[in-house]
């Protein structure tokens, strides 16, 4: 069974580089520090503590969480973090936010609660993105380097960045590198765009 992946559609494709629509979505995210492979691990262990099973279910008598019930999701792709800094670096950023997004069959009235306080759930809206996808090994260097590449692609598109970029890994990490899919998101706004 395929792993589900957020639903979008291409506006445009040159090479590596897309433009997307996204469709609304409803993600699990959780704010974490340390370098970027440490929150990384501590963002997916904590992510992936929820849809194990560390929630409760909404019962749809009453609209109140049971402590009783719990239930696993679904696990989706990609996983991705976010650096939170001032200069969006994925070198000097000592905070992020990793976030998994929810299986498509849930509702955030229908979507188990987590019992961890620390995870937000929250829904996005439609949003475009510019995205660069690449395999290999996810090293600081080359992730500013491919981000660096979308930045440029972005501006020759005439493309205005409008976010913050994201980095999305779609493999488990035992995945040779030359196999993974690994992308730079970043939200934009096109010249057509109001």
């Amino acid at each position: 069974m395929a792993t589900e992946t957020p639903k979008y559609k291409v506006i445009s494709q040159d090479g590596d580089f897309e433009i997307r629509q996204y469709a609304p979505r409803i993600i699990a995210e959780v704010s974490v520090t340390g370098d970027l492979d440490d929150a990384s691990g501590e963002g997916f262990r904590t992510l992936a503590g929820f849809i194990f099973g560390d929630n409760r279910v909404v019962s749809e008598q009453t609209t109140t969480p049971s402590s009783a019930e719990s239930s696993k999701i679904a696990m989706t792709a990609p996983v991705t973090i976010e650096p939170i800094n001032p200069d969006n670096s994925f070198t000097m950023s000592r905070k992020w936010r990793v976030e998994f997004t929810m299986p498509s069959q849930y509702t955030l009235t229908t979507l188990p609660k987590p019992n961890n306080p620390s995870i937000r759930i929250k829904e996005v809206p439609i949003k475009t993105y510019a995205v660069v996808r690449y395999s290999g090994m996810n090293t600081e260097h080359r992730i500013n380097d491919e981000k660096r590449r979308l930045f440029e692609w972005i501006q020759a598109q005439g493309a205005t960045v409008i976010g913050e970029p994201e980095l999305a890994r779609y493999n488990p990490p035992w995945t040779l590198p030359i196999l993974r899919r690994n992308e730079i998101l970043t939200p934009v706004s096109l010249k057509n765009e109001s």
